[in-house]
């Protein structure tokens, strides 16, 4: 009975030199490499999270080409922005035209830019906020014998110039095309506003092309220009099919002028006409995140009265239709979401976010508590197996016969060894009176099988059997 067992001293059993104390047990370091690793990964998701998800960011964004309109328009929001949202940070990225800035968004040089609906736009752009919608408008002279765009054929146009006079006759080439004209059959010169007006005078140009808001802009005063010069009033040039041409070139729509949208007195034009439109974009890369694009919407959309303070062209801005279906800068889904859903729909979206970081907080969590509890359970079972191992000893003990016993003192031995080398704390005082109780009950057997055995007259005959080890870890 182990009740029975007379203690002893455990250290006369240890032969040889012990096992070194100050290396840590390799259960003990894994464990707390783990415990490292896991915070370690939470934290680095926490950070993650929190960057790509954040509603500030910084941001590059065109200004439009130089010296134009959009230009002074993006100079004054990123000042209002800056007062107004100190957590988006805008730098302004300077472009020749609408096609660089429009290359630099494709490309992944700029996270904004602005860009025209029928100026090639970029394939992974979509769409913010519409900063303008410009009227493609052909000015006629007083008395003008051109009724139909098929009726510009031999004839000259006069194009405003300035930044945007490539992108305005790439329209009228459009345009011309859907008619089948050759865009070589109409002549176009480039010309200041107020030489427009002489132009018509002296019959070198038979119409003027401009592009501008039905408000004060381009086309109020080229319209102007030619009252002036003709002592009459100007018409414009009705294009009946605008819809058939917005369908096969898609960054065109149509779009109806209302009496006097021009000029109040003559009025100008004189009837409702149908036309084509093209809109400017703030536009951003399909890759940026929900929040962020809601975020820019709905600061520039709250700030345009500000805005309109600082320069008059943000009187244009107006939102998207978040059901537009357009393939030609869609409507961004974070916008979308946004303008369905105002500010609720905003904040939604923060609680998913969060509901996400949460979810993967969860998760992460769980798994480091299952790997915990495996590696737990396996420093368990080796701290238990050595008192199993010298239980099992001592049931083995009465039958084995003197090689055997001799390999099972051994063993013993090396147990002890292995055991009470380990540094001090490592194994619990619980585990050591078991171990204890366990060695002297396994040494107490070993003796008795011993005793019963009697002394060994001489050298033990037939092959030693191999010991067997016990590896504590």
């Amino acid at each position: 009975m182990i009740s029975n067992a007379t203690p002893i001293d455990l250290q006369p059993e240890l032969k040889g030199p012990a096992p070194p104390t100050t290396r840590k047990p390799r259960h003990r370091r894994q464990r707390r490499l783990l415990t490292v690793v896991g915070v370690l990964l939470l934290l680095a998701a926490g950070f993650a999270l929190a960057h790509f998800w954040s509603p500030h960011a910084n941001l590059r964004v065109t200004t439009g080409p130089q010296g134009g309109a959009l230009q002074r328009f993006m100079a004054a929001f990123v000042s209002v922005s800056a007062i107004q949202h100190p957590r988006v940070h805008l730098e302004l990225v300077q472009v020749p035209d609408l096609a660089a800035g429009a290359k630099t968004l494709e490309d992944g040089r700029t996270d904004l830019a602005i860009v025209r609906s029928d100026a090639a736009a970029p394939s992974n752009a979509q769409t913010i906020v519409i900063l303008r919608r410009d009227v493609v408008t052909l000015v006629l002279p007083p008395h003008s014998k051109i009724s139909s765009v098929a009726g510009l054929a031999g004839k000259t146009v006069g194009i405003v110039a300035g930044p945007v006079q490539v992108n305005n006759a790439q329209a009228l080439d459009a345009l011309l095309s859907f008619f089948n004209i050759p865009a070589k059959d109409v002549h176009r010169v480039f010309l200041p506003v107020a030489e427009l007006g002489q132009a018509v005078q002296e019959k070198r140009i038979e119409a003027a092309l401009a592009v501008g808001p039905m408000a004060p802009g381009e086309v109020v005063d080229v319209v102007a220009a030619l009252a002036r010069a003709t002592k009459g009033t100007p018409g414009i040039l009705a294009i009946d099919d605008a819809e058939a041409i917005g369908k096969r070139f898609p960054g065109f729509e149509s779009i109806d002028v209302p009496v006097g949208a021009f000029r109040a007195r003559p009025a100008t034009p004189s009837d409702t006409v149908s036309t084509l439109a093209v809109t400017y974009r703030l536009a951003a890369s399909e890759l940026m995140t929900n929040v962020v694009a809601a975020a820019i919407a709905r600061s520039i959309l709250t700030t345009k009265t500000k805005l309109m303070a600082a320069t008059p062209l943000a009187n244009q801005i107006e939102a998207p239709d978040p059901d537009d279906k357009s393939p030609i800068l869609p409507v961004h889904p974070g916008v979308a979401a946004y303008l369905s859903g105002g500010d609720q729909s905003f904040l939604d979206q923060f609680q998913q976010y969060f509901y996400v970081i949460g979810i993967g907080t969860s998760i992460m969590g769980s798994v480091f508590a299952l790997v915990s509890s495996y590696w737990s359970r396996r420093r368990c079972d080796e701290d238990w197996r050595p008192i199993r191992r010298l239980v099992e000893i001592a049931d083995e003990a009465p039958g084995a016969e003197r090689l055997a016993l001799e390999a099972l003192e051994r063993e013993t031995q090396t147990i002890a060894s292995s055991v009470l080398g380990r540094q001090p704390g490592v194994v619990g005082a619980e585990r050591l009176s078991a171990f204890s109780t366990a060695l002297s009950h396994a040494r107490h057997a070993l003796d008795s099988r011993k005793a019963a055995l009697g002394p060994q007259i001489g050298p033990s005959s037939g092959p030693k059997p191999s010991p067997t080890l016990v590896a504590v870890q």
